[in-house]
């Protein structure tokens, strides 16, 4: 009889759990969206639109859409 390590057997166990919330007779249409999906694709898409911006920095100040913010001073008030 062979030995098994608790980390295999652990990892069997959630792949099998995995494969159960995956069968294919759930119908994918109506399963609902993790809120933590949610937040991930959200904080993602934000990632993405600040590279964006980041990357076309200079077209978009030739365009006028972004100010110069090197005159900003923090310690000033409204």
């Amino acid at each position: 009889m062979q030995m098994r390590s608790k980390a295999y057997l652990l990892m069997i166990s959630h792949l099998r759990t995995l494969r159960a919330l995956l069968s294919p007779a759930d119908d994918p249409a109506s399963a609902k969206a993790s809120p933590l999906l949610i937040y991930v694709t959200v904080v993602l898409a934000l990632l993405l639109a600040i590279l964006e911006i980041d990357q076309h920095d200079a077209e978009l100040r030739a365009l006028g859409l972004l100010g110069d913010l090197t005159g900003m001073r923090p310690d000033m008030g409204p």
